[in-house]
């Protein structure tokens, strides 16, 4: 594509936005250290820190949305964003779709969302969460949440812990590949011993978990243990609870997890590595380490659940150039893990689970070019085969037709 004058110039003030910040705070062009420098007395970005409600979700939503990221965000939709936006270009083709590999799936609101995690509460109602803001690779002001009793119509519960606030060692701003930097990824709401808790991570310095000390989902939360200093450096921390009530912690590809205390106020152990057999590579981006020897499952996002006596661990893979998760199950919760499989094409990076019903989920943001739309939550109904691999379901209640691509405005061509 070739931008026309209007398109070249709002993408230069997206691209103008990162060079100001990084001339102004990183002594490195590309410092990556994730080294603490001084909080701006304004905010750097044009971005905002919140995703905020949304709106109801129409037809032409199944297609466009954002990729945000350095230089800045791509935006295709229905809104003009209150901030410069760079093309959309090829962001999102749909040829997974075209393939039959995915299903048609339409969000479940449009608001900008990524690594969308639900989760059943104690009331049993539905929660989401997700990392939010405008770009995520910028800041963020915390953690947004959102309520449903169907899966279908969803309420807004606002920012239920927010960096400036409640934020502590997490609050401060680090430097990353060359720009101040500071949000919450891939936060996790979960009920577990009885209470909501809340895990995340932040780029390049590592994993918190937060406690509602209201015990309603919408807090307000606190530390649940390590309020000073991250705990573990890594990101995407997950929390599972098994039918014996011990709670486990994992992040990042689930190569490691740690069982905490019963009041979840610390660690019960020792952090144990995870065993996976067999050697085939499913991971693009890994396939190098493989060649090496090393066993790998892939490399973020990682989720465990439970089903039937078999422990499934996923962590996403660029499998074929889709963002998808790849699971392997197991008798034992450390392992040995066997049986690696593609679930879900595209569906990455969010968390599989059993709805009210019974029926199986897989979370959906859009995070690679074969998806048909971007960093926006929805749904995919999963089932098991006869070998206990997940596989896409024949019934996709949030799947119908999709609109056409869309056609590049007239100003971004020349």
């Amino acid at each position: 594509m070739i931008l026309g004058r209007r398109g070249f110039l709002a993408g230069a003030a997206g691209i103008a936005s990162i060079g100001a910040a990084r001339r102004a705070w990183a002594d490195q062009p590309l410092d990556d250290s994730g080294r603490l420098i001084p909080t701006p007395e304004r905010n750097p970005y044009p971005y905002s820190g919140v995703s905020g409600a949304g709106l109801p979700a129409q037809a032409e939503d199944a297609r466009g949305g954002w990729m945000s990221g350095l230089p800045g965000v791509r935006y295709s939709g229905r809104r003009p964003m209150p901030y410069p936006v760079l093309p959309w270009g090829e962001a999102a083709t749909g040829a997974a779709v075209d393939k039959g590999l995915l299903p048609p799936i339409h969000p479940l609101i449009q608001v900008q969302l990524r690594d969308t995690q639900i989760c059943i509460g104690g009331d049993g109602a539905y929660y989401m969460t997700g990392s939010t803001g405008g770009n995520i690779w910028a800041f963020n002001d915390g953690v947004e949440l959102w309520r449903s009793e169907n899966l279908t119509d969803w309420t807004y519960l606002g920012l239920v812990w927010s960096l400036d606030r409640e934020g502590g060692w997490a609050k401060s701003w680090r430097s990353r590949r060359g720009v101040p930097f500071r949000a919450i990824w891939a936060p996790e709401i979960h009920y577990v011993a009885g209470n909501y808790f809340i895990c995340f991570s932040v780029s390049r310095a590592g994993l918190g978990v937060l406690r509602s000390t209201s015990g309603r989902p919408e807090g307000p939360y606190e530390y649940a243990f390590s309020p000073d200093a991250h705990l573990r450096r890594g990101i995407d921390a997950t929390l599972f609870q098994d039918d014996d009530d011990a709670v486990y912690l994992t992040y990042g590809s689930g190569d490691e997890m740690v069982r905490l205390k019963d009041d979840l106020s610390g660690y019960a152990g020792e952090w144990r590595k995870t065993a996976l057999v067999e050697t085939e590579c499913l991971v693009a981006r890994d396939r190098d380490r493989c060649l090496r020897g090393e066993n790998i499952l892939g490399y973020e996002g990682a989720t465990l659940f439970k089903k039937d006596g078999l422990y499934y661990l996923g962590a996403v893979g660029n499998v074929e150039g889709r963002y998808s998760f790849v699971f392997a199950v197991s008798e034992n919760i450390h392992g040995p893990y066997r049986m690696r499989h593609e679930a879900a094409p595209c569906a990455g990076g969010g968390n599989v689970f059993k709805d009210k019903e019974g029926k199986w989920w897989s979370t959906f943001f859009g995070n690679d070019e074969q998806s048909h739309f971007r960093e926006k939550p929805g749904l995919i109904r999963v089932d098991f085969d006869d070998a206990g691999r997940i596989v896409t379901a024949r019934d996709q209640p949030f799947a119908r037709p999709l609109p056409p691509l869309p056609t590049p405005k007239p100003e971004m061509m020349s």
